[in-house]
């Protein structure tokens, strides 16, 4: 079946190769209307679709319709960064215990990066773990956070705070749901497609700065094009370091500085790729302080992330709560906060070994 499924036109597979718990992330306009898809992804009879109340008017039913004869039941959760809570995990959790699913049931978590995380939590918590799938429906999450493994919620300290490794069984990428997106949803996702050039491909990015148009156009070719390109060099990364303990720490390219502005502005204020892109700034800033990253190319990373309407200049939270929120960032150790920094565009580097002075110039300029 999955042979047939790789020979339909317009849809890609790329596997993410992790031995037993190795998936496939397929790429596609309307392939969540396909049922050979599902079969060939989702083992489970029964199965809980885990979604948002603005996601589910528009791709609950095309979805249940290709999951078959399966049992399906359904939680809608409300929409936004806010309820990324152990009260949402709770809410499936419950659903779960009430619709008797056991162990070999299946989530599908149906949305964004925060139903994602939060339908991988959740499987990953109940009756010690069962099936998911990942069916993102924003560009953010087709070409981060859908793919990996990484789940969680928030909490008032940090974001992502308490969470897990649980792999999905597969990740569904219709690309036709991006249609659907409000500008600012898009473009949140725009800054995670230039993370990917900016860590380790280089003619990526320069890709990028040729196809702005496009990109903002939302032209079908291209935004598949940027999916799959950001998803082979997740998967690759994945593969070799599923648990972040090396090269995955890469992929956090602006999050540290970005996740301590929604954090501070409460979350939901700054969507996501909106923090990212201002930490993107502020971690390209710091690499030309530290003399690793040229002017010129600062600036083609400044040019870029306009281009596509994200904020190059971070909220006024102040250096001092900045350092306070980065001190819980995942990546701290003995106290030290490491940094993922720029060696140049297509290059980057996990340091700790920075002056404390150039980090908090960074941060008195980038936040006070």
């Amino acid at each position: 079946m999955s042979d047939q499924v790789a020979a339909t036109a317009a849809i890609e597979r790329l596997d993410v190769e992790l031995g037993a718990r190795s998936y496939p992330i397929w790429i596609g306009a309307d392939i969540l209307q396909s049922s050979a898809i599902f079969d060939a992804t989702v083992e489970s009879r029964d199965v809980l679709i885990v979604t948002n109340d603005r996601v589910a008017p528009l791709y609950v039913a095309p979805l249940k319709r290709a999951l078959g004869e399966r049992r399906v039941e359904l939680v809608e959760l409300p929409d936004g960064e806010q309820h990324k809570t152990l009260r949402s995990v709770e809410r499936i959790i419950d659903a779960l215990a009430a619709s008797r699913m056991n162990r070999d049931c299946a989530l599908v978590a149906l949305g964004g990066g925060v139903v994602g995380d939060i339908a991988g939590f959740a499987a990953a918590c109940y009756q010690r773990g069962v099936d998911y799938v990942q069916v993102p429906t924003t560009l953010l999450a087709q070409v981060d956070s859908s793919v990996g493994g990484k789940t969680g919620v928030n909490h008032a300290a940090g974001k992502n705070l308490i969470g897990a490794f649980h792999q999905p069984r597969g990740v569904v990428a219709d690309t036709r749901t991006l249609t659907t997106l409000s500008a600012r949803e898009y473009a949140a996702g725009l800054a995670e497609i230039v993370k990917y050039g900016l860590i380790q491909d280089s003619q990526f990015f320069a890709w990028q700065e040729r196809s702005v148009d496009e990109l903002n156009a939302r032209d079908p070719g291209t935004l598949q094009a940027a999916i799959r390109r950001c998803c082979e060099i997740k998967a690759r990364i994945v593969s070799e370091d599923e648990r972040e303990g090396g090269v995955r720490a890469l992929l956090n390219l602006g999050h540290t500085f970005g996740h301590a502005i929604e954090t501070a502005v409460g979350y939901g204020e700054w969507l996501h790729g909106e923090a990212v892109a201002a930490g993107i700034v502020l971690a390209a800033d710091m690499s030309h302080r530290l003399g690793s990253l040229a002017a010129a190319d600062l600036a083609r990373i400044r040019q870029l992330l306009s281009s596509f309407g994200l904020p190059v200049a971070a909220p006024r939270i102040g250096a001092g709560r900045a350092l306070e929120l980065m001190g819980m960032d995942k990546k701290v150790v003995r106290g030290q906060v490491r940094l993922v920094l720029l060696e140049r565009i297509g290059s980057a580097v996990l340091r700790a070994d920075f002056p404390q002075s150039e980090l908090c110039a960074t941060l008195e300029q980038g936040f006070a």
